[in-house]
């Protein structure tokens, strides 16, 4: 059944501005990078999803597809810890889409483990997918990127090919602000960004952009259901400390997405997009049960009870 254009994408965007480009995302049959690829295909381009199990990555591809009558969207089978694999299917997609405009690299791996009970073996595996994986992905894709900018300039004024020669990294905010039972996707999403960063630093001369996208918690997705208890009271916790009150929808990550491939993100390069609703943010927002986060500030309480309280003078 046809996902609705709501629920991956905001109004705001104009049909066609992708038209004659091409995505190539690894671990694009996931939940939130195939939002990003569908909303990507339905303002008009094609895409090239590539991912470690065959049945998922050509369903994934086969469903990305249906939402645009017309659009070509093939998904292949490589691992992104082996360069070779990742080089022969970006030359598969330049081959039968005809170029590779732009790139996500989001194939991730996580789960929950004290360091007392992460072996070598995990740590590494995390390592590899998540890190290597991003460098290989960028290595791959890259040769095929400078051409692409080569056609559609990064002028910041309003090329009428449109834009291209842009890639996004998928990161997380666990190492912002320190975060238990992750050691491993915090040493693997800092790599991450830095990885990013030296694709802004020394491919911006050729035109290209190179970002992060942040999601904080996405509702509905693999990712909190693997790594968050459902339970009401927990739900509620986790809303809680989040300034904004919710978690996020795959919608939002989208938006951010075309945003950085779009007319308007052309001089956005080397930047973080943290996409969380401001959640790590508040890593010092435990303030006690006394000012409990975020009823204190809801109600217009005043500290009171120590000796540094100041009352309003508003």
């Amino acid at each position: 059944m046809p996902v609705p254009r709501e629920t991956f994408l905001s109004n705001v965007w104009r049909d066609g501005i992708f038209d004659n480009k091409v995505l190539f995302c690894t671990g694009g049959a996931g939940t939130i990078c195939s939002m990003q690829v569908r909303a990507f295909v339905a303002l008009g381009g094609n895409a090239c999803i590539t991912g470690r199990n065959p049945e998922k990555t050509e369903r994934g591809a086969a469903d990305i597809a249906s939402v645009r009558p017309g659009a070509k969207v093939i998904g292949i089978v490589a691992d992104v810890r082996d360069i070779k694999a990742m080089e022969a299917a970006a030359e598969r997609c330049a081959k039968e889409l005809g170029s590779i405009d732009f790139a996500i690299a989001g194939a991730a791996g996580n789960f929950l483990a004290p360091m007392a009970q992460l072996s070598s073996n995990a740590f590494r595996t995390v390592m590899e997918i998540d890190t290597l994986g991003s460098f290989h992905t960028a290595k791959a894709v890259m040769p095929y990127l400078v051409e692409s900018v080569k056609k559609h300039k990064n002028s910041g004024k309003i090329e009428r090919a449109g834009t291209g020669g842009r890639i996004i990294f998928i990161s997380a905010s666990f190492h912002f602000r320190g975060q238990p039972l992750q050691a491993h996707v915090m040493a693997a999403k800092a790599a991450v960004d830095q990885i990013s960063s030296s694709v802004a630093m020394e491919y911006g001369p050729f035109g290209i952009t190179s970002n992060v996208i942040t999601p904080g918690p996405i509702a509905g997705t693999e990712g909190m259901e693997r790594l968050s208890k459902q339970d009401e009271q927990s739900t509620k916790a986790s809303k809680a400390i989040i300034p904004v009150g919710r978690w996020g929808e795959v919608k939002e990550i989208a938006d951010a997405t075309i945003y950085l491939f779009s007319d308007a993100g052309s001089y956005v390069n080397g930047v973080v997009l943290v996409v969380d609703g401001g959640q790590w943010r508040t890593t010092g927002a435990d303030m006690g049960s006394t000012w409990k986060y975020p009823d204190f500030f809801l109600s217009g309480g005043v500290v009171e009870g120590v000796k540094g309280g100041k009352k309003s003078k508003l």
